[in-house]
């Protein structure tokens, strides 16, 4: 059943669905029978996650920043439940392009909710930003939703702004108590840690640069090897976004707000642990740990606090590390070697061991 049924047959639109997250988001979305519109720009990759899925849903080329585009599709559409992941995602890209991540990130979110707002048949809204919305003080704790939104390059900084858009928004057009009187539309906020797993070919990513270096045989050089940060596969921030989008749907105002989505401690561990652990999987990959000379600022330790997931909405991550890179490896290996796609059965390993754990979600 999973998520109480709530998506069977409802219209959901995500933005962003042919990027890595979003292509996985869908594909799960169309497993549920909803719906699906995707709103996106043209796949840029050689290889891309959706394209290789082949799914028979409605995709519109559209970049988020066009207000008329946006209104046409949503009015066209008419979508009820709303997943925003379309953003530049990249923080070395933010370097070379601030005032396009800037542009994207903030005003493309504030150009959909705007849409949303417009459109009457939306009742939940999921927008996405990023674990590193917080302001980074380099401690060994984790960063709780009460923290300061804040941001040192233009990626982190452009999520902050990002969740201050988010939760302007909601205080003025969706408040919570004004909720079914004045209007019906819930909007929270999903803020994941580094996310990994097959499909995700961008540029200047660990699991990306080092897995197309091991096919092609070359070496990889890694950046800021003593890094740490919380590393899950892309399915655990997903069915925490689905799980929180049905809460959302069924009108419960308190989880209209922003929630962390990240691993327990033991997915918290250093850039370099992060490589031998998909070398191991994969067998031989040649590392290099020298890291880049004049390499832009990066955060270097970086983790969640998920308590409330965890006690409010009973979500919380179910794939050890372990687990986690034995997955996204096996899926490049597979997909490299034998031409193979294990998205599906990734998606019902996954669930299998969920339903094992026995998370409210999967009921």
């Amino acid at each position: 059943m999973m998520f109480n049924s709530v998506y069977a047959g409802r219209r959901v639109l995500v933005t962003g669905h042919t990027g890595f997250k979003g292509s996985w988001l869908v594909y799960w979305l169309q497993k549920l029978g909803a719906e699906v519109c995707g709103v996106a720009l043209p796949m840029p990759e050689a290889h891309n996650h959706f394209a290789l899925l082949d799914m028979k849903i409605r995709s519109e080329r559209c970049d988020i920043r066009d207000s008329a585009g946006l209104r046409r599709i949503f009015d066209d559409f008419q979508p009820e439940i709303v997943f925003h992941l379309a953003a530049q995602p990249l923080v070395r890209l933010s370097y070379r392009e601030p005032v396009e991540t800037f542009d994207c990130n903030v005003m493309g979110t504030v150009r959909v909710l705007d849409a949303c707002r417009s459109t009457p048949s939306v009742r939940a809204i999921v927008a996405i930003s990023s674990d590193k919305c917080y302001e980074n003080r380099e401690w060994v704790w984790g960063y709780r939703e009460s923290e300061p939104m804040g941001g040192y390059d233009p990626y982190s900084a452009s999520k902050g702004c990002t969740e201050l858009v988010i939760s302007s928004y909601r205080r003025s057009f969706f408040n919570n108590a004004d909720y079914g009187v004045r209007h019906h539309t819930l909007l929270a906020s999903g803020r994941a840690g580094n996310v990994i797993g097959g499909g995700d070919w961008a540029t200047d990513r660990l699991v990306p640069d080092i897995m197309k270096a091991a096919a092609a045989g070359k070496e990889v050089e890694i950046r800021s090897p003593e890094a740490t940060r919380p590393w899950q596969h892309v399915l655990e921030p997903l069915s925490g976004y689905l799980a929180l989008g049905g809460k959302l749907w069924e009108g419960d105002t308190r989880f209209a707000e922003g929630w962390n989505f990240g691993p327990a401690d033991d997915g918290v561990i250093t850039v370099k642990d992060a490589a031998a652990a998909l070398s191991r999987e994969w067998g031989a990959i040649q590392i290099s740990l020298k890291p880049p000379k004049d390499a832009p600022h990066e955060a270097t330790l970086l983790r969640l606090d998920c308590t409330k997931a965890r006690s409010e909405l009973f979500w919380h991550g179910t794939w050890s590390p372990a687990e986690t890179f034995a997955h996204t490896a096996g899926w490049y290996r597979d997909f490299y070697r034998a031409g193979k796609i294990n998205t599906e059965q990734d998606l019902n390993d996954y669930i299998n061991s969920a339903e094992k754990e026995n998370l409210e979600w999967t009921k």
